[in-house]
């Protein structure tokens, strides 16, 4: 059974995303087509991978997701001739003449006791769908252009199956709400307008809205993947939950939360509570955390935009392999804390520091591909261990506090390939550490310039190699890329003209001011939270 299979463990998940710079060298899928016997088909991607200027970029395999999770390209495969149709109406429900005898109506409850493939048609204004098949039953409901609602609950609850799936029907526009308040309000009864018991799917190209008045948006206490779709979420809790896992493959997700947009928060079972963006788009405005692991959270490709959040990305362990992640917080951007347990204190050489240790935990950032834009307003790229760059492109518009810093890592940062642009405050700056093969350079200005102030970098020949420009006040830059060689001083600039995509890209110095002259490799003492000084390094 589907149920049964191995769920990703931390190591699994570190092989197959390449986990600190490693590729993955298996092809991602361009599409899964489900297609059924009339003909009609869909597309379920695992995404293509994308990139930002540099670095690997990856995406895992539907194959391995496919040992790792419940779902598989057959999920999305079924012959029409045996659909069952389901008619939904107030009062007056009905289930196709000569169907199966899966489905009975009870008043406004339709209840679906065994596997199969329903289409769902219609309306109920005060009733629910509740699926209650077999362990090993596989149950796939297709909304035709159907509205849901009730007014003391859920309005579509699976309380036992192997795996449900709820499949879009092209060109249809669906909708599930619940109450604001609900009848039962037990510790295991349903609490979200979408609830699932069971591993839940959620695919096709069609759209839905849903509206969690009560709770959550959709809640899956097993595993959840999503696999297509256009859909809305708005939550007076938390948006989409997954309690094992939680996938996006494909689809246009928009999540609008009081507390939690996007998460996996299982706390118990060791190797669960993970997360992974493997494609589509997610954009998650969230009164908490916008997309958060207790255990792993993977951005491997599609485009995830956090538009609001406290902290933006948390888990115990992060990791950027490809993809595009825009990132706004009122606190930390991506903060790796949490998870299980704290290590040896910290004797990092992640940031230049004066005075006190910080205990170094197991917790750690890698990012190995793709692009990562970053505006916080607490700390920037924050680990409560180490963390690591070897590809990919990262921006941080950190904080205008002294209090806080672009770059915050207990233990060390270690920077071997990719590139790096940290903007922020001046009394919280870590620089790359020791054992980092790829150089830098650390930019302290007088004093803070205002937001739109172009930043360049040039080499002794005039040659701008890097031209930054601020989201807001900075009074600090950290700049690594593998055009900065150790040991070569810069000229750096402000002002001039600068054409960017994200904050970095070709400058000018028409115009430009001279306003100081860094070394690569010499990083200067501050107050970073790691114990390493300041001083010459690659």
């Amino acid at each position: 059974m589907k149920s049964l299979r191995t769920y990703l463990s931390v190591a699994a998940m570190a092989a197959a995303i390449g986990l600190a710079g490693c590729s993955v060298t298996g092809t991602a899928p361009t599409g899964v087509t489900g297609t059924s016997s009339t003909g009609s088909s869909s597309s379920v991607s695992s995404g293509s991978a994308s990139s930002g200027s540099a670095g690997t970029t990856t995406a895992v395999s539907l194959d391995t997701l496919a040992q790792d999770t419940h779902f598989d390209g057959d999920d999305l495969t079924w012959d029409t001739a045996s659909e069952v149709a389901v008619t939904l109406a107030d009062g007056a429900s009905s289930v196709a003449s000569g169907s199966s005898s899966g489905v009975s109506v009870d008043g406004d409850t339709v209840t679906i006791s065994a596997a199969g493939t329903y289409r769902l048609s219609g309306s109920l204004t005060d009733g629910k769908i509740v699926v209650a098949a077999g362990e090993e039953d596989t149950v796939r409901v297709i909304l035709d252009g159907a509205t849901l609602a009730n007014s003391t609950g859920s309005s579509f609850v699976v309380e036992s199956a192997d795996e449900a799936i709820v499949y879009l029907a092209d060109g249809t526009n669906n909708s599930i709400s619940d109450s604001a308040t609900y009848a039962d309000q037990g510790t295991d009864a349903p609490n979200a307008a979408l609830y699932s018991k069971a591993d839940l799917t959620i695919a096709g190209p069609g759209t839905l809205a849903v509206d969690g008045n009560y709770n959550d948006g959709i809640s899956s206490k097993d595993g959840l993947v999503l696999a297509g779709g256009t859909v809305t979420v708005d939550a007076a809790d938390d948006g989409i939950v997954g309690k094992d896992y939680a996938v996006l493959l494909d689809g246009a997700y928009q999540v609008t939360a009081a507390d939690d947009g996007f998460k996996s928060d299982n706390e118990e079972d060791e190797g669960r509570g993970w997360v992974l963006v493997n494609g589509g788009t997610l954009a998650v405005t969230a009164g908490d955390d916008g997309v958060k692991a207790f255990n792993t959270l993977t951005i491997a490709a599609g485009d995830t935009t956090v538009k609001e959040s406290e902290e933006g990305l948390e888990a115990q362990h992060i990791v950027v392999s490809g993809g595009t992640a825009n990132i706004t917080s009122n606190d930390d951007g991506v903060n790796a804390s949490g998870g299980s347990s704290t290590a040896s204190s910290g004797a990092g050489a992640g940031g230049s520091m004066g005075g006190g240790s910080m205990e170094v935990g197991d917790y750690t950032v890698d990012i190995s591909g793709g692009l990562l834009t970053i505006n916080a307003q607490g700390d920037g790229l924050d680990s409560n261990g180490n963390a690591t760059i070897s590809g990919g492109t990262v921006v941080v518009n950190g904080p205008t506090n002294d209090g806080n810093g672009a770059l915050d890592v207990n233990g060390e940062l270690a920077v071997t390939g990719g590139t790096v642009a940290a903007a922020g405050s001046a009394g919280m700056a870590v620089t790359p550490g020791a054992s980092s093969t790829q150089s830098g350079v650390q930019v302290t200005l007088g004093s803070s310039v205002p937001a739109g102030t172009v930043i360049q970098i040039a080499d002794p020949s005039g040659t701008v190699v890097a031209a930054f420009v601020t989201t807001k006040a900075a009074a600090s830059l950290v700049f690594s890329s593998a055009a900065i060689t150790a040991g070569t001083e810069y000229i750096v600039y402000t002002g001039g003209t600068a054409t960017v995509s994200a904050g970095l890209g070709e400058g000018s110095l028409d115009g430009a001011t001279q306003v100081d002259t860094v070394t690569a490799g010499e990083y200067t003492a501050e107050q970073g939270p790691g114990s390493g000084g300041g001083g010459f390094r690659r």
